[in-house]
């Protein structure tokens, strides 16, 4: 029997037909399934009237894989949805170099989320906090009466934590953060849900009145890790030597490090690929975003969420550390048809392996950018692919739109108006 990899040769040369039957074979797809990538069987109108209100149609974006993926020994293509051109080939072939230096290795934290509940007009916070210590236990019991589907399989409340905060413009305040285990869900619904039955006992025990009840999307422990290394000699391009690139990497990454306005950039990369995982498996983007960027600023000021550095032996080091609130039931993960493939696609991960599985994409799509800056610069690559989308917007065929890039590239000339030209010349040339 053939050992299933992700290490594939010109996928992106193969055409759509062979990519699709390539990852039909790989995922052991039905026919269903296949056609669902074929956009035979996607997400009806009908089906998004059902999800969002006022729902008039669908938007679609395109769907790639990631390739070359080694993540603890196993081989993983990642499906991406994402319009932005580069990216998926960028994180391609910087999942390849890693797995020059044995992959990725990854762990993640136990799925913990935060509930929050404001407690206001207090006269004694201190007293209020030791209240609701000595009704810890019954809080947490109380909470998870209305929890089952998630007690039943192991998680639900498990602890409470409080915070004082004095002298603000509405007087002091307690804020009450209840210990959630969402298990493989990503757990908004069931800590809301919690929070909102808890919020009158606690009213009643402590005095106090209750104003927001709420989850946090700062789930800083819910993190996923992720880290790799990469031959100091397979990182050489063009007249660049792999120890230049290197200390370049290295330099850019403690540059993110110490200056917000790079760091914005820096993570923006990062979270070209996160996203676009998070998408393609019906996750809550937006909430993981807003996270991840509250966290790259816990220590007062915005910073990189990865780091770089050289090892001993010359080689190059990256590791990445973010929160990851991320389900595999519930949602749109289960609705979304597309969605549903994908999640096959990557062999039915549990919640802590799909974080840990994003986490390896984010670190792949920050090597693919740092080491184009450090060489040739990140606008030669992208502009490239670039190209093939202004031949579509110029009006080329099918046929012709690998032709129309090719020139474009070829002149140096990556402009609609040299691509309407080019596509007008090929016209002229048919008649």
């Amino acid at each position: 029997m053939k050992t299933k990899t992700s290490r594939i040769t010109g996928f992106y040369k193969n055409t759509l037909d062979q990519r699709i039957h390539t990852i039909s074979q790989w995922a052991n797809l039905s026919n269903t399934e296949t056609n669902v990538l074929r956009n035979i069987l996607s997400l009806s109108t009908e089906d998004a009237s059902h999800m969002v209100e006022n729902a008039i149609g669908t938007f679609s974006l395109p769907l790639g894989i990631g390739t070359n993926f080694l993540i603890n020994n196993t081989d993983y293509l990642i499906p991406m949805a994402i319009e932005e051109p580069s990216v998926i080939a960028a994180v391609s072939n910087a999942a390849r170099l890693f797995r020059e230096g044995g992959g990725f290795t990854t762990h993640s934290d136990e799925p913990i989320m935060i509930g929050q509940i404001q407690l206001l007009d207090i006269n004694d916070p201190e007293q209020a906090v030791q209240i609701i210590c000595e009704h810890k236990h019954q809080l947490i019991e109380e909470a998870n009466r209305v929890s089952g589907s998630i007690v039943a399989r192991g998680g639900g409340a498990i602890d409470i934590e409080t915070r004082i905060f004095t002298d603000t413009p509405i007087g002091s305040m307690v804020i009450i953060h209840l210990l959630y285990d969402t298990r493989e869900a990503m757990g908004a619904n069931a800590i809301n849900t919690a929070v909102e039955h808890l919020a009158p006992f606690i009213e009643e025990i402590t005095g106090g009145r209750v104003n927001l009840r709420i989850l946090s999307n700062l789930t800083d422990k819910r993190k996923a890790y992720a880290e790799g290394m990469i031959p100091a000699q397979i990182l050489a391009r063009n007249n660049v030597s792999g120890k230049q690139v290197v200390r370049s990497i290295v330099e850019a990454g403690i540059f993110a490090e110490i200056d917000p306005y790079r760091a914005t950039t820096h993570n923006k990369g990062i979270m070209n690929g996160i996203d676009a995982v998070l998408i393609a498996t019906g996750n809550d983007w937006r909430a993981v975003e807003a996270g991840v960027h509250a966290y790259a600023a816990r220590s007062g000021t915005y910073s990189s969420l990865s780091k770089w550095w050289q090892d001993d032996d010359g080689n190059l080091r990256g590791s990445i550390e973010l929160p990851l609130a991320v389900g595999t039931v519930g949602g749109a993960t289960r609705v979304h048809p597309t969605a549903k493939v994908v999640m096959k696609i990557l062999g039915n991960p549990s919640s802590r392996e799909l974080a840990e599985i994003i986490a390896t994409v984010g670190l792949a799509q920050n090597l693919g950018a740092l080491r184009a800056l450090a060489t040739e610069g990140i606008q030669h690559g992208h502009m490239r692919m670039h190209a093939r989308q202004l031949a579509v917007a110029a009006g080329a065929s099918n046929e012709q739109v690998s032709q129309v890039a090719h020139l474009l590239v070829e002149e140096n000339k990556i402009r609609l108006q040299r691509a309407k030209e080019i596509v007008a010349e090929l016209q002229d040339k048919n008649q």
